[in-house]
């Protein structure tokens, strides 16, 4: 049977944790210690109204934090009252799903994806190359659970990078970066046969990966590889974020 959406946003969460969550009145606030808008964005656990907002708001900037607020699938409700509040829409999301045996079965040529955790110097200057730096990897580093850093090859030179982690039989697939020079070779798709080669051997069923709507390469590749879409998440914020 295929995770649904709930089931996902948990998987994102337990795969790219923040640093701390705290649950403030109808809210979870977490501290993203710097890792991007993923595990920097409020939640709800139940319905607010605009009197409830500056609650989160000020348990947010007492984290140093920009209000910004995560917006899933049926809280239609919280997206009005942000709108009517003046907080804008930032990165629709869409949220991929496969199962693993298709993509593990799949030709991969030789010496193009490794899997590696911790990951290599190499892998941590790609990321950083594509804005993916060291409080991002923390991200990583902080994940409970079997993960796993993805290395791609091409020509016989460094690549590509990635990273894999898996919570309730469920592997996700994140920061996953290409260089320019080497894109549009089918690197991507190499790096994803990969995961799920070992999303396999570590019992997934399985495979997710997430991505911004505007990333139209992306969107493609996932496509591409059979992967359904099966949700969506977008966020809403006030004033200058971190990407």
């Amino acid at each position: 049977m295929s995770a649904d959406v709930t089931t996902l946003y948990d998987v994102i969460e337990a795969t790219w944790p923040p640093a701390s969550l705290t649950e403030v009145g109808p809210f979870t606030v977490r501290d993203g210690a710097g890792g991007g808008k993923r595990v920097s964005a409020a939640t709800i656990n139940q319905p607010v109204t605009a009197d409830d907002l500056p609650i989160a708001e000020a348990a947010m900037q007492a984290l140093g934090q920009v209000p910004l607020f995560m917006i899933r699938q049926g809280e239609g409700d919280l997206d009005s009252l942000l709108e009517a509040q003046g907080y804008s829409v930032i990165d629709p999301v869409n949220i991929y799903l496969s199962p693993v045996a298709p993509l593990a079965q799949a030709e991969l040529p030789r010496v193009s994806a490794f899997t590696i955790w911790e990951p290599l110097a190499i892998m941590r200057d790609i990321w950083a190359r594509g804005g993916i730096g060291p409080e991002r990897v923390a991200v990583m580093e902080r994940a409970d659970g079997p993960k796993t850093g993805l290395f791609g090859r091409h020509d016989s030179r460094p690549a590509a990078t990635g990273y894999v982690g898996m919570h309730g039989g469920i592997a996700m697939v994140h920061a996953l970066e290409v260089l320019a020079r080497d894109r549009r070779q089918g690197i991507g798709r190499n790096l994803m046969v990969q995961a799920a080669r070992w999303a396999q051997t570590h019992g997934a069923s399985q495979i997710a990966v997430i991505c911004t709507q505007a990333n139209a390469g992306a969107n493609a590749l996932y496509a591409s590889m059979g992967f359904a879409l099966v949700g969506h998440y977008h966020y809403r914020h006030k004033g200058m974020i971190q990407a």
